[in-house]
C-alpha cells in the first residue's frame, strides 16, 4: 500500500484522452456512487459525458504518484460566455431563468461537474483545483462565477432544512437572483426559521456548497429536483470581489504556480 503523500498537479485537459480520463471520474463519482444517469452516459466504457463537454474547459488534477492510467483524481468544469454560445446555451439554463446573469454586463464564467475520487475528499485536494481556478478566473477577467450545486437525492422531506436555510440566509440579492424554472422547480421556503436545527442543516449540506457559502456565495431563487441525475440542484452565484484577500490566501497557499 502507498502511504507517500499525494504529488498533485493539475493541468486544463487538451486531449481526448484528457477529456475521457475527466469522464471517467465524473462516471465513478455521480453515476456509480450518486446514481446519476443521462442520454449520453457511456455505462460500457463508464463515461459520464453530456452535449457540453466539446465546447467546456476542464480542470484535471492529477496525483503524480499514481499509476499513469489512473492519475486523475478531481475535476472541475467551467464554460465561458464564449463556449456558451458555441453550445447553445449554459448548462445551468435548463433548470434557472439566467437572464438577470447575462443581462448584467458582468464577465461570466459557469462552474459545474465537481468531484474528487473519494481517497482524496476531506484534504487538500479541492484547494489545487480552486487555486487553478483562481489563476483563470484572473486571467481572463472573470467577475461572476455561478452553477448548480447538488445535494445527492431528490427526497424533498429529507432535505427541507437545509434548502430552507439556504433560503432564509443566503438568498442572493434580488439583481443576481436567477429562479428556478421548469417541471423540476421547487420552492425552498418549506420551513419556517424557527424550525430549523441549524446545526443539523448545515451538517446535511454538501461540503462543496458550504465552501462556497464560506467564500461569499449566494443562492438563486428556489431549487430543482434533477431526477435523472439523482440530485436536487441549487443555483449558486459568487461575485469574484466578494472572495476577500485571507479567504483567497487560504485555498491558494502553497499551491504551484503551473
Amino acid at each position: 500500500m502507498n502511504t507517500l503523500p499525494p504529488d498533485f498537479a493539475v493541468s486544463v485537459g487538451m486531449s481526448e484522452a484528457d477529456i475521457t480520463a475527466a469522464q471517467r471520474l465524473r462516471y465513478d463519482v455521480f453515476v456509480a456512487e450518486l446514481g446519476a444517469d443521462g442520454e449520453m452516459v457511456d455505462h460500457d466504457r463508464r463515461l459520464e459525458r453530456d452535449r457540453f463537454d466539446p465546447h467546456a474547459t476542464h480542470f484535471l488534477l492529477r496525483d503524480k504518484r499514481r499509476p499513469a492510467d489512473d492519475q486523475v483524481v478531481g475535476v472541475y468544469r467551467v464554460m465561458s460566455a464564449a463556449a456558451a454560445e458555441k453550445a447553445g446555451q449554459y448548462y445551468c439554463a435548463d433548470e434557472y431563468d439566467l437572464s438577470l446573469l447575462e443581462n448584467s454586463g458582468q464577465k461570466l464564467l459557469e462552474l459545474g461537474r465537481s468531484c474528487l475520487h473519494a481517497d482524496y475528499r476531506g484534504g487538500p485536494a479541492m484547494m489545487y483545483l480552486w487555486a487553478a481556478l483562481d489563476r483563470y478566473i484572473h486571467a481572463h477577467h472573470i467577475a461572476l462565477l455561478f452553477g448548480v450545486a447538488s445535494f445527492p437525492g431528490t427526497d424533498l422531506d429529507r432535505l427541507a432544512a437545509p434548502l430552507s436555510l439556504l433560503h432564509h440566509k443566503h438568498l442572493a440579492p434580488p439583481d443576481l437572483r436567477v429562479t428556478a424554472r421548469g417541471a423540476g422547480a421547487v420552492d425552498m421556503d418549506m420551513l419556517p426559521p424557527s424550525q430549523i436545527d441549524t446545526v443539523a442543516a448545515m451538517r446535511a449540506t454538501p461540503a462543496l456548497i458550504k465552501a462556497y457559502l464560506r467564500l461569499g456565495g449566494k443562492v438563486g431563487q428556489g431549487a430543482f429536483t434533477d431526477h435523472a441525475f439523482n440530485t436536487t440542484d441549487i443555483c449558486l452565484i459568487l461575485p469574484t470581489n466578494a472572495i476577500n484577500a485571507l479567504q483567497r490566501s487560504i485555498y491558494t497557499r502553497g499551491q504551484p504556480d503551473g
